[in-house]
């Protein structure tokens, strides 16, 4: 399928909005890399908010003080979730199974 033409302004519009989202979304995860907000809390703002709701599961625990990519991959594999799983996409059973291991 061909991308629709767009044009100039139309192309500049969509390039400054692609930037925005993700300085919004390098905010987010910095905000988890330091502590200020927890997993719960970035559930519970993917109930209300899209940037949130479409930022992929495995970047957020990756940031999570104490936990690299391996420790990452070890707890989504046994909350059964996708490696590629955004968050909105989670339902409460992986919810509850991802605040658990996190626990541990």
């Amino acid at each position: 399928m061909a991308l629709p033409t767009m044009t100039p302004e139309q192309r500049s519009a969509a390039l400054a909005k692609a930037a925005a989202v993700r300085k919004a979304r390098s905010e987010l995860l910095e905000q988890v890399r330091k502590g200020r907000m927890s997993m719960a809390e970035v559930l519970k703002r993917a109930d209300k908010e899209d940037l949130v709701k479409k930022t992929k599961i495995a970047a957020v625990i990756k940031v999570l003080p104490g936990i690299g990519p391996v420790k990452a991959a070890k707890l989504m594999d046994e909350a059964e979730i996708p490696a590629d799983r955004r968050i909105g996409g989670l339902n409460s059973r992986q919810r509850a199974a991802l605040l658990e291991a996190l626990k541990h």
